[in-house]
Parts: structure tokens; sequence; C-alpha cells
């Protein structure tokens, strides 16, 4: 990495002294779980077919809202890793933000692919608590860190009462 004089040292490139690496790992995360529940998203008949509350937000805001989402996700786990003291509290952070990125992913799967709301209801609780644990486990390292994810977890709130709404208006599923 490069000194505060610009020198390398480490063999990783910092530029005026900040280490990049947590920015392009938090990025580079946020992207690939976009990236793994928007291919798993399949808005087809069969999702058009479905009975949807009246209160449901129309289809082309769920895009712009997980942007925004991963984007302050991304933004507090830089903040968490930086604001952390050692490497096991790093690793604690690295391995909320990745097993929360499980979950949503795992929730994209359950609820578009394989066309199981009920079962994505299920998975929607482990995936909840898993945002409160990576806001707390990011809380304590940086306020400011804590308080970005709190429209995750709103988020994820309101889409779990519409998935639990979608279940009740359609189910049994299977």
């Amino acid at each position: 990495m490069l000194d505060r004089r610009g020198q390398m040292a480490d063999g990783v490139a910092v530029r005026r002294g900040k280490d990049w690496r947590p920015i392009w790992a938090a990025a580079g995360w946020a992207v690939v779980v976009a990236m793994g529940g928007g291919l798993l998203t399949e808005i087809g008949p069969w999702y058009r077919g479905l009975i949807k509350p009246s209160w449901q937000p129309p289809d082309w805001l769920f895009g712009p809202a997980w942007t925004l989402i991963f984007a302050l996700s991304a933004s507090a786990g830089i903040r968490a890793w930086e604001a952390s003291r050692d490497l096991a509290d790093r690793r604690a952070v690295v391995i909320a933000f990745v097993a929360n990125g499980v979950l949503n992913v795992l929730w994209s799967l359950l609820f578009f692919k394989l066309h199981r709301p009920d079962w994505a209801l299920i998975e929607v609780v482990p995936l909840w608590l898993s945002i409160a644990a990576l806001a707390w486990i990011c809380w304590r390292r940086s306020r400011l860190a804590g308080w970005l994810l709190v429209p995750y977890l709103a988020w994820v709130g309101f889409a779990a009462y519409l998935n639990l709404t979608i279940v009740r208006l359609n189910g049994p599923f299977g």
C-alpha cells in the first residue's frame, strides 16, 4: 500500500493514505447480492397472476428502493470496517454481511424462482433478524453505520408483511 508520501507498502496501492480495499469489497459484495437477487427475480406470468394487495408499491419502485438500500448497506459496511479495532472485529462485520447477503438472495430464490411465497415467508424471519444483527454489529463500531441499515430493516419488515398478505390471498402453494 502507499504510505502518506505515496510510497508502495505491502504490495497494495492506497491512494492518499486511504485503504480502498474495504470500499471495493463492500461495493463488490453489494453488487453481487443485488445481481444475485435480481437474476432470480422473475416478473413473469406466475408473478403477474398473483393476487396482490392494493397497497403494494408499483413494480418500478422496487429497483430504486433496493439500489438505495444496497448503497446504504455498503456505506455501513465501510464505516463499520474502518471503525473496527482489530481483525476479530472486522471478521464479525464480514461474517454478518455475508450471512445477510446469502439470506437476501435465498428469499428471491424461494419467492420468485421456486414460486414458493410460503417458504419465503418462513425465510424472511431469519433474513430480518440478520439485518437487525447486522445493524447491531455495525452500530457497536459506528453509530452512523448502524443507522444506515435502518431503511433496510424497515423495507424488509414491509416486504415481510407484503409476503404474508400474498400468501393469505393466494395460498396454498406447491
